[in-house]
């Protein structure tokens, strides 16, 4: 397909490569190359160790920037090698296409369009995954892989998985901790995380059960995918999120950012003051070292205010510890009857509390209960009337 004039112009506009990496695609690999090469000549094609004739086929391409790599070390080694190269050649961005034949060159011209309407942005191909043909482990990955990119990132994507994408080149991050599949999400994650602009653009596909060759394995790839997934998660949890709400809060300064992030957020009085409870719960439960993490996973579950509820959490913050210690052993002596009777003074020590383990526990999960019942009731009731104040004065 011959781009139009306009279409030419477009492309002359915006400094960019096309990286192919290939593993063992020879039937489609030359229809790929001819595709592309409609709309530019500057490609890099990453050979990751192939073993069939794709070698051979690159050899009808000596005008294009060849990387061949000895033996076949993933994906996202490919990629990356590739990304290493393209900004040694000074190019501004990469659009990468699979060689599979699944993808259509004639939808680059699309990338550059989104390019030049929000520049420096990482644009992600989405495919109809309601097509004929496309398997159904295909479209459950993708599903699967959406919604983990949402909750760590809290970006909403249709699709993560498409290798037809553009990449920001100097804008990227530098450094990565996976080679293959996978790193096509640590990527996205990534980026997001840095403040790049993450979205999908529509695009065309093809899946020819006759000619597409996979080289996804379910079990191997699936679990890398999983441990990635726990990994970023954790680091979102306690790390990126934290980060952000504190740069946030700075940014705007802390009454600002109190009046109008919590205050005045467009959630309802109801969500905010289950959010106060939330937190309270957590901050109160005897759920130690795991307490941000619980927060913040189940603030995202529950679509509550984040902020609101890591604020409320700091009901345990250090000065109110032996207080809440206290309030739960003290309630846990209600249910829990111990041999040798626990005194509650201030002689009490750390292996006391370990010896009354049950009713230090119980305790605490019946405080935190009763504590988050009663000033989220509170919490609802005071916002409610600041609410009717507000709207009074107008």
């Amino acid at each position: 397909m011959t781009p139009t004039l306009s279409q030419q112009e477009l492309l002359k506009s915006t400094h960019f490569c096309v990286i192919v990496p290939t593993y063992n695609n020879h039937k489609t690999l030359k229809r790929v190359l001819d595709s592309i090469l409609d709309f530019t000549s500057d490609i890099i094609i990453v050979n990751d160790g192939s073993t069939d004739e794709t070698s051979e086929i690159l050899k009808q391409y000596s005008q294009l920037t060849q990387i061949h790599h000895p033996k076949n070390i993933g994906k996202g080694r490919a990629l990356r090698n590739g990304f290493r190269k393209a900004i040694e050649m000074n190019f501004e961005y990469a659009i990468t296409i699979d060689s599979d034949g699944q993808h259509f060159a004639s939808d680059i011209p699309n990338f550059i369009t989104e390019i030049q309407k929000e520049p420096n942005s990482l644009l992600i191909g989405s495919r109809n995954m309601t097509t004929e043909n496309v398997p159904k482990k295909s479209s459950f990955g993708n599903k699967f892989s959406n919604f983990w990119f949402w909750f760590e990132t809290g970006i909403k994507l249709e699709d993560t998985q498409s290798g037809f994408r553009s990449y920001p080149l100097k804008l990227i991050p530098k450094q990565y901790c996976t080679s293959k599949f996978e790193f096509e999400i640590e990527v996205i994650v990534r980026s997001a995380w840095k403040g790049i602009v993450v979205k999908n653009i529509p695009i065309q596909i093809l899946y020819d059960p006759a000619e597409r060759v996979s080289h996804f394995r379910p079990f191997k790839d699936f679990t890398r995918i999983s441990i990635l997934n726990t990994v970023l998660v954790l680091n979102a949890l306690l790390y990126i999120k934290p980060r952000d709400f504190f740069r946030k809060a700075k940014k705007k300064g802390l009454k600002k950012f109190f009046l109008e992030d919590i205050l005045e957020s467009g959630d309802s009085n109801f969500k905010k003051s289950a959010a106060i409870a939330l937190g309270i719960f957590i901050g109160i439960s005897p759920f130690w070292g795991f307490q941000t993490i619980l927060l913040l996973f189940f603030a995202t579950v529950f679509k509550l205010n984040k902020v609101i509820a890591y604020m409320a959490s700091n009901v345990s913050f250090p000065p109110f510890i032996p207080f809440v210690i206290y309030g739960s052993l003290k309630m846990g002596s209600y249910f829990v009857t111990n041999e040798v009777p626990l005194i509650l003074d201030n002689s009490i020590t750390l292996d006391d509390i370990q010896k009354n383990a049950t009713q230090y526990i119980v305790g605490s999960l019946t405080l935190a209960s009763v504590s988050a019942l009663i000033i989220g009731l509170l919490s609802y009731l005071l916002l409610t009337a600041f609410s009717a104040k507000k709207q009074n004065e107008y």
